[in-house]
């Protein structure tokens, strides 16, 4: 994952690499009850060991170059095991802005199907996806008076679950009172929507991400939304490796040049139940600027920290939340944001920037989901399959190894040295149009033909601007313009063949020019937000 033309930070003065290094004293961190701490090794509970029965043979040039033990226990064949459950955490749902008015909109954790919506007050309300009469989803129901309605057969359930309404029920006859959906607590934090997956722990609030640099005066973001066909662990592997930036998004960005892939440097200062942080920069510059914070339970922002030509200090972040979806899916949001701005964000439209980091997602999809069926075909550890080098896969390594000690508590894992399988396969719905109805509710969507609107995760349609009110309505409101043209370039062309004279005449043929200009302009608009990227090698 790239910058992405990211619009808060000059590419000259801010490249990926060259910020002075911040001191430890301003790590931020991921909890709303600590506001600072200093970068150093962290103490946490003790874990019970569990033998390690995986082997490695390397030989002694191999050592030297890959990453190699990060503990005593490793060095012994020992992992450590931490009390985990991956139903007590937040995961994140949502951007707030995008959550539909007028709609239900139906979401996934893992393998759970749960339903987001806004009732009558405009307060957001959970359920979990699916009717109590004949398990329907009501995530392809309507809102009727702020109440959600399964449209198989008309039940009615208000916030708290219950429900209210049963059209075919007799005058004489009450709800039965097992009539009612299991609910889920959600709550908006920094806009962001947060959902606590637990039906047996009450919703630990102090659990809730709370990212310092969003609080800061001034600081201001651009945060897009997208659904991807890979595993939640791959698409967090590649989102901590700066090692792939050069090659795979070549010239994307000012920042992103193959001929600068080099070696990093990578200083690990904290490990605990709960994640790992540290320090890199470029090997040849011997510094590293960069803060990189990856915390439970699928968290990762990138910080960094100037000082501008007046003196003053800037931050920026780079954040990435993501939620699992079910195996070989996920779904990320990105936030890019800075107390600094640069005048190219004052220039381009909001929409720019969001094509641009959809052409950055499909820069990488193909061999990550390649990845991830090799994963799951191979069925073993990491260890037994990836090479991770020093110089540039020191956080992937260190990721992996934290999953083999919480991943006893997740549904299914890929961990350095340990794994646990789904126990439930993938279901594959040859019907998913809860999703589609409850997302492209709101317009250019709703009631939308075509494969441009088809449910298909290789669709940057389907992937991005159905989750994106503005990426919507720019895409409406160019089709808008293009047909108004189209029809205004006829017109036009029509007078010019009825005008008699030389100079209306002309003056009608160039208007209609310009008329199909403006076609032209709106046809590229739209390609640009729903059209894949293709690498010019792979062209046919």
């Amino acid at each position: 994952m790239a910058l992405s033309l990211h619009p808060f930070v000059s590419p000259r003065s801010t490249s990926l690499f060259n910020f002075p290094k911040p001191k430890p004293t301003t790590t931020i961190t991921l909890q709303k009850h600590v506001k600072s701490t200093t970068a150093v090794r962290t103490s946490f509970p003790k874990c019970h060991a569990v033998a390690d029965i995986s082997t490695s043979s390397v030989t002694e040039d191999d050592h030297r170059v890959l990453v190699g033990p990060s503990s005593e226990e490793e060095r012994r064949g020992e992992r450590l095991v931490a009390d985990y459950d991956w139903t007590e955490e937040w995961y994140p749902l949502y951007l707030t802005k995008d959550v539909p008015d007028d709609a239900p909109l139906g979401l996934t954790v893992f393998d759970k199907q749960i339903v987001l919506y806004k009732d009558g007050n405009g307060e957001l309300r959970c359920f979990q996806d699916r009717c109590p009469h004949r398990l329907a989803k009501l995530s392809e129901g309507q809102l009727i008076d702020g109440r959600l309605e399964c449209l198989y057969h008309g039940w009615q359930f208000e916030g708290e679950g219950k429900c209210v309404k049963i059209p075919q029920l007799p005058a004489d006859a009450k709800i039965p009172k097992s009539a009612c959906v299991r609910t889920y607590e959600v709550k908006e934090s920094q806009g962001v929507v947060w959902v606590w997956m637990s039906q047996k722990t009450p919703p630990n609030f102090g659990k809730i991400p709370w990212f310092e640099n969003f609080a800061r005066p001034g600081f201001q973001d651009t945060s897009t939304i997208h659904e991807l066909p890979y595993d939640h662990s791959i698409l967090l592997e590649n989102l901590m490796d700066p090692a792939h930036i050069p090659i795979s998004h070549d010239r994307t960005d000012w920042t992103a040049k193959r001929e600068d892939a080099q070696p990093l440097l990578f200083e690990v200062t904290e490990r605990s139940d709960r994640g790992f942080a540290g320090w890199w920069g470029k090997e040849k510059d011997g510094s590293t600027p960069n803060f990189l914070r990856f915390e439970a339970p699928c968290n990762l922002q990138n910080n960094r920290e100037f000082v501008g030509k007046d003196g003053v200090k800037h931050y920026f972040t780079g954040l990435f939340l993501c939620r699992p979806t079910g195996q070989g899916k996920s779904m990320l949001i990105v936030r890019f944001g800075a107390t600094i701005r640069s005048p190219l964000s004052k220039i381009l439209p909001k929409w720019y920037f969001h094509q641009n980091a959809s052409k950055v997602f499909e820069q990488d999809m193909g061999f990550l989901s390649s990845q991830n069926e090799v994963l799951m075909k191979e069925k073993v550890p990491t260890k037994q399959l990836y090479l991770n080098l020093r110089s540039s896969d020191t956080w992937v390594a260190e990721y992996r190894k934290w999953m083999d000690k919480v991943g006893h508590g997740m549904p299914y894992h890929f961990g350095h040295s340990t794994i646990s399988l789904p126990k439930q396969p993938a279901v594959v719905e040859h019907a998913p149009a809860g999703l589609v109805a409850g997302v492209s509710a709101s317009s250019p969507a709703k009631g939308g033909l075509g494969t441009m609107h088809a449910p298909n995760l290789a669709n940057r349609y389907f992937r991005h601007v159905i989750h994106c009110k503005g990426c919507s309505s720019v895409v409406k409101a160019f089709n808008t313009w293009k047909n108004g043209l189209v029809a205004a370039a006829l017109a036009l062309s029509a007078l010019a063949i009825l005008a008699s004279g030389r100079q209306w005449r002309t003056f009608f043929v160039v208007s209609a020019t310009l008329c199909l200009a403006g076609v032209y302009a709106c046809s590229t608009a739209i390609a640009m937000n729903t059209t894949n990227f293709i690498r010019t090698h792979r062209r046919l």
